[in-house]
C-alpha cells in the first residue's frame, strides 16, 4: 500500500452533516474574498478535498450553497439587532443597535463583506438591504411608541428610522475597514449624533455601561 493511500485509509470520514458544515465555511471564506461570480465550484470542492457530484449533492450547485451560506448570515445579523432593540429605554436601544452591527462585523467580517457585495441575478434585490429594511421596520415600530407618548406626530416614525438604520448602517460599512476607532467608540458618536444632533454634541461622548453587549461565545 503507497503511502498515499494509507493516508485516504487512516483519515476519518465525515459525516454528512460534518461534511456539510464544511462546506459551508469554505463556501462563506470564498464568497467573501472573491466574490459569487468568481467562485466557482471546482475550487469549493477541491478545498474540501471530495469531488464536484459531492457539492451538488449536498446544495444542487453554487447558487443553491451562495443562498445557504447568506441565509445564515443574514438570521444571525437579525437576531442580533432584534435582541438588541429589546426591553430597556430608546437611548440604550440605540445603543445596543450600533454595537450589535458593529459587533457582527467584527466577529463575522466575512459575513458581512458577503451580504454587502456582489450578488447573483436571482437574488438581485439584494439581501442586505432587505435585512435593513426589516430593521427599519422593528425600529419604527419602537420610535411610533415613544412618539405617541411624547404627543408628537405618528406617521413620521418610518421616516426617522429610515434614517437612523441608514446612518448606523452607512458608518458601519465604513468602519469595515478601517476598524479605528474601536467599535465602542464608533457606536458612542454615532449615538451622540442620532441623540443629541449637531447642535448639542457631547465633546467626549461615551455609552453607558448598560449598553455594551454580552460576550459571544
Amino acid at each position: 500500500m503507497s503511502s498515499n493511500e494509507s493516508h485516504r485509509v487512516s483519515r476519518p470520514r465525515m459525516t454528512g452533516t460534518q461534511r456539510r458544515q464544511q462546506l459551508i465555511e469554505i463556501g462563506r471564506a470564498l464568497f467573501a474574498e472573491r466574490g459569487y461570480d468568481a467562485t466557482s465550484i471546482e475550487e469549493i470542492a477541491q478545498r474540501a478535498q471530495v469531488s464536484k457530484p459531492v457539492v451538488y449533492e449536498h446544495f444542487g450547485g453554487k447558487e443553491g450553497l451562495y443562498a445557504v451560506v447568506v441565509d445564515r448570515e443574514m438570521s444571525m445579523l437579525l437576531d442580533m439587532i432584534t435582541s438588541s432593540l429589546t426591553h430597556h429605554r430608546s437611548r440604550i436601544r440605540l445603543e445596543r443597535v450600533a454595537l450589535a452591527l458593529l459587533t457582527y462585523i467584527e466577529e463575522r467580517t466575512d459575513g458581512f463583506r458577503i451580504l454587502i457585495r456582489d450578488q447573483p441575478a436571482a437574488t438581485a434585490d439584494g439581501r442586505y438591504s432587505s435585512l435593513l429594511n426589516e430593521a427599519v421596520n422593528q425600529v419604527a415600530h419602537i420610535l411610533a411608541g415613544d412618539f405617541q407618548r411624547r404627543g408628537f406626530d405618528t406617521s413620521l416614525a418610518t421616516l426617522y428610522a429610515q434614517a437612523l438604520v441608514g446612518q448606523v448602517s452607512t458608518a458601519a460599512t465604513w468602519w469595515l475597514d478601517e476598524r479605528e476607532p474601536s467599535k465602542e467608540v464608533v457606536a458612542a458618536h454615532l449615538v451622540n449624533l442620532c441623540w443629541n444632533g449637531l447642535s448639542h454634541l457631547d465633546a467626549t461622548p461615551r455609552l453607558t455601561s448598560e449598553a455594551v453587549p454580552e460576550a459571544r461565545e
